[in-house]
C-alpha cells in the first residue's frame, strides 16, 4: 500500500508537498480489514490550481523508475519540470520520495534530480520496524547497509550519473530492489485518456471473458442502455468477424468464400442483390477493424425486436468512460495496486463516480487493499448520494494555488471537521479554500467586449 507521496518542486508545486495516507479517525478503518493505509484520496480544487499535477508527479516518478536507464541518454542531463516562476526553483533539484507497505514492510524509497543528474537517491526498508539501509547516493558517492549482498554493490559500478540506481539494479535482478520496482511498474495503474480510440488494454489483448461479464454487469447496473459486452478477436479471416457483419447490416452481407480457398488473405463482403445497402454503409462499420489490430469490443444494445451492436467509436464518451474505468478498477482491485484518475467526474454522473469510488472503500469488493487516488471538480462527492457518504473526512484533500503561483496540498483533517458536517455546502461556500477567485467585474467586462466584437464583426 502506498502510504504516502511527497514532492518538490514538480510544475506548479515549488515547497513540499505531501499525499498522507494513513489515517487520523477511526471512521476511515473498516472494522474487518487491516489496511495500514486508507484506501481512496479525493483531491479537490478549483481549474488549474494543481491538481492534475500532484498526479503528474507520481507519474513522474513512475516513468523515470521505469525508463531512466533507456531515455536518458549518457552525458544528457535529465528531464524534468521544476517550477519555473521564480530562477531559485529552476537551479534547484526536484525531489519525489514514496513511503510503501509491501507484504508487511515497510519501504521508503526516494531521488532528487536536477538538469544534469541524479543528486540524491535512497531505499530503506524497516523489518520489524527498524530501519535498514539498503543504499545511500548522494552524487557519484554511493553507501550500502550492513548486510547487503556483493552484487547488489558491484551495480554502482554501471549505473550512470543521469540513471537511477533502483532502475539498474532492477534490470540486473538484485532481489532487494525488485518489491519497490515492482510496486512502480505493475501496481501502479494510470486510467487512460477517454478518447474516441480503443484503450490500450484492448488494443493488447489483456481483457479476458470474465472481466467482459463483470463489465457488462457494471454498464447494465449503470443504466447505460448496454445489454452485454461482448469480445471479438479481430481476425479479418475469421467467422466472428462476418458474424459481426452481417449481424450489423441485418443479414444483407454474402462472403466470397472462392476468393479465400483461391489462396486470397482478405474476406471479401459484397452486399447481397437487393438489399438496398449500398457499400457506404459497411465503410464505417470495417474501417476500425481493418485498421486496428487487437480484439474488438462489442456494446449490445436492445433495438427495435432485435439486439444491436456498437463499436467503441459508437458508443456514447460516458459509456466509453465507465468502460475504461471500470475495467482497470477491477484489474487493480484484484491485485491490490493503486489506481489513479484525473478528473474522475469527466464524462460521469456523480451516481456512477460514487459507485466506483465505493468499490475501494469495502474490503468485501476489496480484498487487498487497493487504492483510487483522484482529482475532481464535483463537490456532490464530498456529500451524500441517494443517502450513503461517499467519501469519509480522511478520504479528501484540497490544492490552493497562491498568489505566486505555487501549489499547496492540505488534507479536511486540517479544519477539524465533524462527521456530520454538510461538507459539500461548506467547500462550495469557501470554507475550505481551494474555489475558484472569480474577479466579477472582469469577467462581466470580458464577456462584454466579447459581444461588442462579435457585433462589429456581424455590421
Amino acid at each position: 500500500m502506498l502510504l504516502s507521496f511527497r514532492v518538490e518542486n514538480h510544475k506548479s508545486i515549488r515547497e513540499e508537498q505531501q499525499l498522507l495516507l494513513t489515517p487520523v479517525y477511526d471512521d476511515a478503518r473498516p472494522e474487518e480489514a487491516d489496511w495500514e493505509a486508507t484506501t481512496v484520496a479525493g483531491i479537490f480544487g478549483a481549474n488549474a490550481s494543481g491538481k492534475s499535477n500532484v498526479l503528474d508527479a507520481l507519474s513522474f516518478m513512475r516513468n523515470t523508475v521505469q525508463w531512466s536507464f533507456r531515455v536518458n541518454e549518457p552525458g544528457g542531463g535529465m528531464r524534468r519540470h521544476p517550477f519555473e516562476l521564480d530562477s531559485h526553483s529552476r537551479q534547484e533539484p526536484s525531489t519525489f520520495v514514496v513511503d510503501l507497505m509491501l507484504d508487511g514492510v515497510r519501504h521508503m524509497y526516494g531521488f532528487s534530480v536536477d538538469d544534469e543528474h541524479v543528486a540524491e537517491e535512497w531505499l530503506y526498508a524497516y523489518p520489524k520496524r527498524r530501519k535498514r539501509v539498503v543504499f545511500e547516493r548522494e552524487g557519484a558517492e554511493f553507501g550500502f547497509g550492513d548486510g547487503v549482498s556483493s552484487d547488489l554493490r558491484q551495480v554502482e559500478g554501471i549505473t550512470a550519473p543521469n540513471v537511477l540506481f533502483l532502475t539498474v539494479a532492477a534490470q540486473a535482478k538484485q532481489e532487494a530492489v525488485l518489491p519497490v520496482h515492482q510496486w512502480f511498474t505493475k501496481d501502479v495503474v494510470f486510467a487512460a485518456e477517454r478518447g474516441p480510440e480503443p484503450p490500450r488494454w484492448l488494443r493488447d489483448g489483456e481483457a479476458t471473458e470474465e472481466h467482459m461479464r463483470i463489465l457488462g454487469d457494471l454498464l447494465v447496473s449503470a443504466g447505460t442502455g448496454v445489454r452485454s459486452v461482448e469480445l471479438l478477436e479481430d481476425d479479418s479471416r475469421g467467422s466472428d468477424f462476418v458474424r459481426f457483419l452481417k449481424r450489423r447490416v441485418g443479414g444483407a452481407l454474402a462472403v466470397d468464400e472462392a476468393h479465400r480457398s483461391r489462396g486470397g488473405d482478405d474476406v471479401v463482403v459484397h452486399t447481397a442483390t437487393g438489399s438496398g445497402k449500398p457499400l457506404g454503409y459497411l465503410l464505417p462499420v470495417m474501417d476500425p477493424y481493418t485498421s486496428t489490430a487487437g480484439p474488438i469490443l462489442l456494446f449490445h444494445h436492445e433495438g427495435e425486436g432485435d439486439v444491436q451492436p456498437l463499436v467503441w467509436g459508437e458508443e456514447s464518451l460516458g459509456t466509453r468512460t465507465l468502460a475504461a474505468v471500470g475495467f482497470e478498477a477491477q484489474r487493480v482491485l484484484e491485485t491490490g495496486g493503486v489506481f489513479v484518475i484525473d478528473e474522475i467526474d469527466a464524462s460521469l454522473h456523480p451516481y456512477l463516480s460514487a459507485r466506483i469510488i465505493s468499490l475501494f472503500r469495502d474490503e468485501r469488493h476489496n480484498p487487498k487493499g487497493a487504492q483510487l487516488v483522484f482529482t475532481s471538480h464535483d463537490a456532490a462527492l464530498l456529500g451524500r448520494i441517494r443517502g450513503e457518504e461517499v467519501l469519509k473526512r480522511d478520504h479528501i484533500w484540497f490544492v490552493e494555488k497562491g498568489d505566486e503561483g505555487a501549489t499547496t496540498l492540505y488534507p479536511l483533517s486540517d479544519f477539524k471537521p465533524r462527521s456530520d458536517d454538510n461538507r459539500a455546502r461548506r467547500y462550495l461556500t469557501g470554507r475550505y479554500g481551494a474555489v475558484p477567485d472569480v474577479d466579477d467585474e472582469l469577467f462581466r467586462d470580458a464577456l462584454r467586449r466579447r459581444d461588442e466584437r462579435s457585433e462589429t464583426v456581424a455590421t
